[in-house]
């Protein structure tokens, strides 16, 4: 394992860079040399890095691209932010997040996974709850995506009640 100064420079150097795949691939190291108020900061980094490129994708009115890895890793980062706020209970803003991300990307496997996020969190229902009764957490390993990828049959019914 790198030292802690080498490691704040391949951070720094990644940040100023823009490099959010970097960062993650970085993730690991700072985790484990790292107090929780270092590893705030890291990922508020990846999350300013991430609504930068957003708001750049949005403004040049084009979809992110899952096979680019700079795209990858700032849907991640956008997932997992959406998330952070579905799982403390804020299910305004996490629906308003899994809406922008439902059409963000050419993937339309991503974008079908995030509407049925979108339409747990609008009608209201918990984390708990969506993985429960909506989400197959089993084969969302399986398929080994980032992203909860893989429903219940409960799932349809779901999407029939938002639209």
């Amino acid at each position: 394992m790198p030292d802690t100064e080498t490691l704040k420079k391949r951070i720094f150097d990644a940040h100023t860079q823009g490099d959010i795949a970097s960062l993650y691939v970085l993730e690991k190291e700072v985790q484990e040399s790292s107090d929780e108020v270092v590893l705030e900061s890291f990922y508020a980094n990846i999350l300013d890095l991430a609504l930068e490129r957003l708001t750049d994708t949005l403004e040049s009115h084009r979809k992110m691209d899952l096979n680019e890895v700079q795209d990858f890793a700032t849907t991640r980062a956008l997932y997992e932010y959406a998330i952070e706020h579905y799982s403390t209970g804020d299910l305004h803003d996490a629906a308003a997040l899994f809406e922008v991300l439902s059409g963000i990307t050419d993937d339309t496997k991503f974008s079908d996974a995030l509407k049925l996020h979108w339409g747990a969190a609008s009608q209201k229902m918990s984390l708990d709850d969506f993985l429960e009764s909506v989400a197959d957490l089993n084969a969302t390993q399986e398929n080994g995506t980032f992203y909860i990828s893989s429903f219940t049959k409960e799932a349809q019914s779901l999407l029939d009640n938002v639209q």
